[in-house]
């Protein structure tokens, strides 16, 4: 599997990205939905990662600079043929490595509160991602749950 940057015009990802956001909307309603749209994706602080086997996506994830030592966590998604892979696992990895790389001192998400989101939870908590306070532009919402670590925990 490789992780690529961009794409952003493939077939493949904006499938991926339109069942993303459908998905979303399904748990919550659409002022709790936070994911980004594609031009959310192409801002010039969003870096779009993709996770290929050959041509195949097998899932998204991407990085948004908050300023020049916070980062967020954007559009995490696996493709429904590469579920229980080890996608998630892969490309929070690269994220997290990308975040360091950058100097980052803090990294955030923000996820969903229902109970169809504690696998993504377990995972971000394996990774030492703790329950915080909204940050950024985010307020307090019962559909939403925030999650951050500090650079000392990144790796």
């Amino acid at each position: 599997m490789q992780i690529r940057v961009g794409q952003l015009d493939s077939e493949q990802v904006l499938v991926l990205l339109l069942e993303h956001h459908q998905d979303m909307l399904s748990h919550s309603p659409a002022e709790s939905v936070h994911a980004l749209d594609i031009s959310g994706l192409e801002a010039d602080n969003v870096t779009f990662f993709g996770l290929w086997q050959g041509e195949l996506l097998a899932g998204i994830g991407a990085l948004k600079q908050l300023d020049k030592q916070h980062g967020e966590i954007k559009s995490m998604r696996t493709s429904a043929d590469f579920l229980r892979q080890g996608v998630a696992h892969k490309i929070l990895a690269h994220i997290i490595t990308e975040a360091t790389q950058r100097g980052y001192q803090r990294l955030s998400l923000e996820t969903g509160s229902m109970a169809a989101f504690e696998p993504a939870k377990k995972l971000y908590q394996q990774f030492g991602f703790k329950q915080c306070k909204p940050f950024a532009d985010y307020q307090e919402d019962p559909y939403s749950d925030f999650m951050s670590k500090s650079m000392a925990n990144l790796l």
